[in-house]
């Protein structure tokens, strides 16, 4: 399991206001204007696009938010904004609800953590009934995005026999467009539409930077398992490299995902 132990409170106080916000907002819009009277939600983590779809949809929207992590969606069903949402723990390779059961299914940021990615996808087709769509993004290359690819130079730099390479490996490693497009195929779509989205990363600090990336991610399994560094040092030597690459105070860095959109 990625998103154990204290990770998930790291990630829901530092991560979505960081990277997630501007993007979950972003899927919450474009699903806004599909009209959708029953949705599912995916990998929803700790909500981040379970609160901007209940802030934007009809009140007689149905909203079903799941994810494979108990600890996650515990997070996410303590941080909902009074709107009724029905929030599960299930596996996005064995949904457990019936086919044609919804009118969209969304994920953010999930889809680079499924094992088999057509199955996901099928499943996700599977339970959508005609002319429902399945809308996730992924993000793009980690040179593209700053915040991350700083974060990741740095810890590796510390390891250089062994250097922790999560972050390019899982959550930036799924964003070739023909690799998507073969995947989403695979799962009975036909050829998804895939949208490059640039948006600004923004902190308070440096060191706000460097918690969310080696505390609020699996990277910090790869740091505590390796021997000479402690999560500490780690921490402090990205808001190091943070500060010295985009100042002091408050920071902002680009970044950039792909929305991807796919009709049953």
């Amino acid at each position: 399991m990625y998103f154990d132990g204290s990770i998930p409170g790291v990630y829901q106080q530092y991560l979505v206001p960081i990277l997630f916000r501007p993007y979950a907002r972003d899927l919450a819009a474009r699903l806004m204007d599909r009209g959708p009277a029953r949705v599912l939600e995916t990998a929803a983590g700790t909500g981040a696009v379970t609160r901007e779809l209940a802030a934007v949809l009809p009140a007689t929207t149905q909203i079903v938010a799941t994810d494979l992590s108990g600890s996650m969606i515990e997070l996410a069903a303590a941080s909902t904004n009074g709107r009724p949402v029905d929030f599960r723990q299930a596996d996005a390779l064995d949904l457990p609800f019936p086919d044609g059961s919804f009118d969209a299914v969304v994920c953010q940021f999930g889809a680079m953590f499924f094992p088999d990615k057509p199955r996901a996808f099928a499943e996700a087709r599977r339970v959508l009934r005609p002319g429902g769509v399945l809308l996730f993004n992924v993000w793009d290359h980690i040179a593209a995005n700053e915040f991350a690819a700083t974060a990741a130079d740095t810890v590796a730099a510390l390891h250089p026999e062994d250097p922790p390479d999560f972050l390019a490996r899982v959550p930036y490693g799924y964003h070739d467009h023909a690799a998507i497009t073969r995947d989403v195929s695979a799962g009975g779509f036909e050829p998804p539409r895939i949208e490059s989205v640039d948006a600004r990363s923004r902190a308070r600090s440096a060191a706000d930077v460097a918690t969310a990336f080696c505390q609020g991610t699996p990277i910090r399994t790869e740091i505590d398992n390796r021997p000479g560094r402690t999560i500490a040092e780690a921490t402090d030597a990205v808001t190091s490299a943070i500060g010295k690459r985009f100042g002091d105070g408050p920071v902002e860095g680009a970044m950039r995902a792909h929305v991807v959109t796919a009709v049953r």
